[in-house]
């Protein structure tokens, strides 16, 4: 017996969390699979939070920071990262979640999610041409960095545990890794 899993469009589960169905679920849409996502520990929530922080101070109005907000990919996927680092369009997203064009990169921070932030969200970032993806290794302290994506798989993967780190969108910014992973 084979079993199939049902698929959904980003429209069908638009339409499931406007109906409420979704309201108490913390869940994302991955390659069309409704997906958990897990529990926010203190660590994780200090990291993200305070590197948030320091990202917006940094960047000042070059580029929004979306904390724990969805993206809506083409690859029916509408994962909410940690960090989203987009484009300011304003009211636009009223309209619509950053599409990958209007991204600059990602931050996921990763304890317990660690396989599925470096392996099936790579993968889905990639495959989507978003230009720099980063996760941090809550666990170890450091920093993994996936960038040049070419047919859909990211190019170029190295880790990183201090100095500093200049992003592909903007390579006269000297990003503290210290004040990502800590």
């Amino acid at each position: 017996m084979t079993v199939v899993t049902a698929k959904w469009t980003i429209d069908e589960y638009h339409r499931m969390v406007d109906a409420g169905i979704l309201c108490d679920r913390r869940v994302e849409l991955l390659k069309g699979e409704i997906v958990e996502m897990s529990p926010e520990g203190e660590v994780h929530a200090y990291a993200n939070d305070e590197a948030g922080e320091y990202l917006a101070q940094l960047l000042g109005m070059r580029a929004k920071i979306r904390q724990g907000k969805p993206i809506t990919l083409p690859n029916n996927s509408e994962p909410e990262p940690d960090i989203a680092v987009v484009q300011r369009l304003g009211q636009e997203y009223r309209q619509h979640h950053p599409y990958p064009e209007n991204i600059f990169w990602l931050i996921e921070y990763a304890n317990s999610s660690l396989e599925k932030d470096l392996d099936v969200k790579s993968k889905i970032y990639g495959e989507v041409g978003i230009a720099e993806y980063w996760v941090v290794n809550l666990k170890k302290g450091h920093l993994v960095v996936f960038r040049d994506p070419v047919d859909g798989e990211y190019a170029t993967k190295f880790t990183l545990t201090g100095g500093v780190i200049q992003p592909v969108a903007f390579p006269d910014l000297d990003i503290s890794v210290e004040s990502i992973i800590n």
